[in-house]
């Protein structure tokens, strides 16, 4: 609810409390007082979210107040209340910044569609600021392949539904995608639509971030903020990386999530909210409920439909449409026509593993759309991907991903069905580096003649042992600074020059092959 403190101002005792009464049955916390002064005086120490303000006063007249509150930096909507009410007077209330304006003697029908109208501009303003300050995700999900018509299938099965949503898939896959056409294809699209990045959130302040704040909760805390379930309300909250969210996040969510009612950080009333909750994760919630990392309650809770999206090296005949689609946007984007692919373009695109999957795909396309020119087509220099041989498989990374229980071509009902496990651990610098011609070395000097005095050196012998793969060389690297930090992630990824949820990914990998994490 973002309508909750009202104050009302007349010098009629009558009107007063009949007022009072009335939005009191409608559980409001209201203040009723007589004079501008006593008014001045409860604004200045707590904050309202709606005034009712008569024009004439003892000490003055109630539109000076207009002026007043415009200047506060969380302005409380006003309605003018008269008795000797005009058009003209009307039109120049409503020019100084009045929410609306009503004449006495008034019904108390027309008190409650007044409160509607006020509690609906006040999430759209809250919801609207908001918005204003988050990066959204457009576009729509683009393919032929059997997986994605399967996908899409199941989204417009469970779109219309009531039901909570678990999205699962590898980084880059598109979950957010996914979520969006959820909610484009709900009967809540016209309502709030708001995302959470549980992983951008420090642990410290994401129980603000779900459920608000009251003035004064903690240092810092200003003014009463409303959390993204409030502002939700009516509509829809996407939980994206769900599982990094905190073992006592994870019991207050669990609440909103049964009975959809919270309480805000230092405040003790009760807010319900009506939400429909869709979550992503790109881990195994299952193993992570068996570690003890993740509450079973609430794993139970939020996988009431879950949805596992492909990794692009299953989605067959998807890369190269991928592509051309990302040619022609990039190419708007930095004014240039791009005349498609070349030939060799097209074979490199095909044989590409894409750990990063379609956000690898997308950052290579504009890579390359900027390195070719205007009117020519991309040719495989402007991609910088490597060939990998046809015949040797990538080595795989075990990877949580999905459920453990899911297997077979198709499960539960319809889901897409489960992908093999990935090549890599996603992201540009997983493939090995590109080779780049090199002169050719001077031939060897013959040997010098040994000097008779001195015995000639022993020939060291050659080792036989086999050279380790790059991937296991990186994991000994990681494990022995994550050792040499005594498990400081942050730490370790700043010596190693990554981000912290990369590092967080490849230690996932590795504790599912047996490994022993340094710090665990």
């Amino acid at each position: 609810m973002s309508l909750e403190r009202i104050l009302i101002l007349d010098d009629e005792l009558v009107i007063r409390k009949a007022l009072e009464e009335q939005l009191r049955r409608k559980r409001f916390s209201v203040c009723s007082v007589g004079t501008l002064g006593e008014a001045d005086e409860h604004l200045s120490k707590d904050e309202y979210d709606l005034l009712f303000v008569d024009v004439h006063l003892p000490d003055g007249n109630g539109t000076e107040l207009l002026e007043r509150v415009s200047s506060m930096s969380n302005p409380p909507l006003v309605v003018i209340i008269t008795g000797y009410g005009t058009v003209e007077s009307a039109v120049k209330c409503m020019q100084a910044g009045a929410f609306d304006y009503i004449i006495k003697p008034f019904s108390s029908s027309q008190i409650d569609v007044l409160i509607k109208k006020a509690r609906d501009y006040r999430q759209l303003v809250k919801v609207n600021q908001f918005l204003a300050s988050e990066s959204t995700v457009s576009g729509e999900l683009i393919g032929k392949s059997g997986f994605i018509n399967q996908l899409k299938d199941v989204i417009r099965k469970v779109a219309p539904t009531e039901a909570t949503v678990l999205i699962c898939g590898e980084n880059g896959t598109g979950k957010e995608l996914v979520a969006n056409e959820l909610y484009r294809c709900s009967a809540r699209k016209s309502a709030p639509f708001i995302r959470v990045n549980c992983a951008a959130i420090s642990e410290s302040l994401i129980e603000s971030e779900f459920f608000g704040h009251e003035k004064g909760a903690y240092t810092g805390a200003t003014q009463r903020r409303e959390g993204r379930f409030e502002l939700a309300d009516g509509g829809t909250i996407l939980l994206d990386e769900i599982s990094e969210i905190s073992p006592k996040v994870q019991a207050k969510l669990l609440r909103v999530l049964q009975e959809r009612e919270f309480e805000r950080v230092g405040g003790n009333k009760t807010i319900k909210v009506d939400v429909r909750v869709i979550a992503t994760t790109n881990r195994n919630l299952a193993q992570s409920v068996e570690r003890g990392q993740f509450r079973q309650d609430l794993y139970y809770r939020l996988n009431v439909f879950p949805i596992q999206v492909p990794p692009l090296r299953d989605r067959e005949g998807d890369v190269v449409l991928l592509a051309k689609n990302f040619s022609q946007s990039f190419g708007r984007k930095h004014g240039k026509q791009i005349k498609g692919f070349t030939d060799d373009a097209i074979v490199a695109l095909e044989r590409h593993p894409w750990p990063g999957n379609v956000r690898e795909l997308q950052n290579t396309i504009e890579r390359a759309v900027i390195l070719a020119e205007s009117g020519q087509p991309i040719a495989q220099g402007h991609l910088g991907l490597f060939s990998m041989p046809t015949n040797v498989a990538a080595p795989q990374v075990a990877h949580a991903y999905g459920h453990g229980e899911m297997s077979g071509p198709a499960y539960g009902g319809g889901y897409p069905a489960a992908p093999q496990a990935p090549q890599g651990n996603g992201g540009y610098y997983d493939a090995a580096p590109p080779s780049y011609s090199q002169p050719a070395p001077p031939p060897p000097m013959p040997p010098a003649a040994p000097v008779a005095s001195e015995p000639a050196a022993e020939t060291a012998p050659k080792s036989n042992a086999a050279p380790l793969p790059l991937d296991e060389i990186e994991k000994q690297h990681i494990l022995s600074t994550l050792e040499g930090t005594e498990g400081n992630r942050t730490q370790a990824a700043k010596l190693l020059g990554i981000s912290i949820r990369t590092l967080r990914n490849k230690i996932s990998a590795y504790r599912e092959d047996g490994e022993f994490i340094p710090g665990e």
